[in-house]
């Protein structure tokens, strides 16, 4: 099926924006996972003790579906969870009883149950192969996933309970965080085989991508450090002292900055990602466990899980600008780029908290945001990308500007672009960027 509709929200300078609780949603006990659905406008809730996953419609906040964990028994934990924009299915795993459900998007029935390893706690999706990676923290291994067939293609011995896995599209590999290891290991996503293992520094926990350096930066828990490791070379380039129990991580492709969410000193590490130094520490609530960054707005949003609120930081100036009162102990978090709307699973709550952010308060679905300089954003005709004339830059080597080009969610290219037309028609559903030397704009490719 072709692509009809494009939004396009630039990321603009200057804009002013408003964040609030929009309303609250009861699913049902212990809300532990979100995952957003690009295709259809869906969010996916993992509730960990009730066996069951709320499917949340995302122009309209109304649960559409419940979708059971299938002749399983009671108590088998759906906790991670991860969306496969190619083949519109969710992946959810099962430490309870060692299995990933999957899920079709477009139904949401559940298409297959994928036996793993002992103890499933994380899941990553790789474009490339459309493959899903799961950690298996009691079997020291991860399982790979085929995401057309929906079988296991391979399961690979890493280090000692290993967290949550990440795909690096520069490369095509997969690191996983071996907590109990120290070390980081490194899968060539083509192959499915270890390439090499990186040793961190205490107690590693989480990752994240930076895909403009190339670089994965790896949050030590127990050391209190993030080592920065070149994506590359596959070793670690720096290392740097953040706040105490560093536990999740998030990337700002606007400003280039890593986000340090750091649990037993309830702050916020901020780390420039070309220099790879902190600029800054931000307070924030009681035991941050998640991160988000909204690149339209350049927010990022904190989970506070002790605290029952989220704090918005401002990506350019690393400042607060509001806290928001949420649920019970909010553990995770998910964006809906479309309605701009940042879900908030309240795990004591049995509830998802929906945050709003707009330029004036209580505005309608159509509002965007507003900008003291007006400036030109790609929009789409028919499957046609349209990029104004005032975004394009010149390639001339001797000026050492690059031609913008067009980035997926994870960062990787997928084609670079000319000013007026481009042909986006075989584009699958997603969240995209453009990105010229001075800027990024994000772009929501729908049906």
């Amino acid at each position: 099926m072709r692509h009809s509709v494009l939004l396009a929200v630039g990321c603009l300078l200057s804009v002013v924006s408003a964040q609030w609780l929009e309303t609250t949603i009861s699913v049902s006990l212990n809300p532990c996972g979100l995952a957003y659905n690009t295709t259809d406008n869906l969010v996916y809730c993992a509730n960990q003790t009730s066996d069951n996953i709320k499917v949340i419609a995302g122009d309209t906040n109304v649960v559409i579906a419940t979708i059971p964990v299938v002749n399983y028994p009671v108590g088998l934990d759906p906790r991670a969870i991860v969306y496969n924009p190619t083949s519109n299915r969710v992946y959810c795993a099962h430490p309870g009883n060692d299995t990933v459900t999957v899920i079709n998007g477009s139904n949401n029935t559940v298409r297959a149950t994928i036996p793993v390893g002992d103890n499933p706690v994380g899941l990553t999706w790789d474009s490339a192969g459309n493959k899903v990676y799961c950690a298996n923290q009691n079997s020291n291994s991860v399982t790979v996933i085929d995401g057309v067939g929906d079988t296991v293609i391979k399961t690979i011995p890493v280090g000692a309970a290993p967290l949550g896995p990440i795909w690096n599209p520069a490369n095509d590999k997969v690191y996983c965080a071996n907590k109990n290891s120290d070390n980081v290991t490194v899968i060539d996503g083509a192959a499915d085989t270890v390439i090499t293992t990186v040793t961190v520094g205490d107690g590693p926990y989480a990752l994240v991508h930076n895909p403009a350096g190339n670089k994965v930066y790896c949050a030590n828990n127990t050391g209190g450090s993030v080592s920065v490791i070149d994506a590359t070379a596959d070793t670690v380039i720096a290392t740097l002292t953040v706040g105490g129990g560093p536990y999740a991580l998030a990337y700002n492709p606007t400003d280039n900055k890593v986000y340090c969410a750091n649990s037993s000193s309830s702050n916020v590490t901020v780390i420039d990602g070309g220099a790879d130094t902190v600029v800054a520490t931000v307070p924030v609530g009681s035991s941050p466990l998640a991160l988000a960054y909204d690149s339209v707005y350049s927010k990022l949003y904190c989970a506070n899980y002790q605290g029952n609120s989220v704090t918005v930081i401002d990506g350019p100036s690393n400042t607060v600008v509001t806290t928001i009162t949420v649920g019970s102990r909010p553990f995770a978090l998910a964006l809906n780029p479309v309605q701009h709307r940042t879900y908030v699973a309240n795990f004591n709550g049995g509830t998802v908290s929906v945050i709003r952010d707009s330029s004036v308060t209580g505005t309608a679905e159509n509002s965007r945001p507003q900008a003291t300089r007006l400036r030109s954003v790609p929009t789409v005709v028919r499957g046609v990308l349209y990029l104004p004339r005032d975004m394009t830059e010149t390639s001339d080597v001797s000026n050492r500007v690059p031609r913008p080009v067009l980035l997926n969610a994870a960062g990787r290219k997928v084609m670079e672009l000319q000013v007026g037309a481009n042909d986006v028609w075989d584009l699958a559903p997603g969240v995209y960027f453009v990105r010229r030397a001075s800027s990024v704009t994000k772009i929501v490719l729908t049906r």
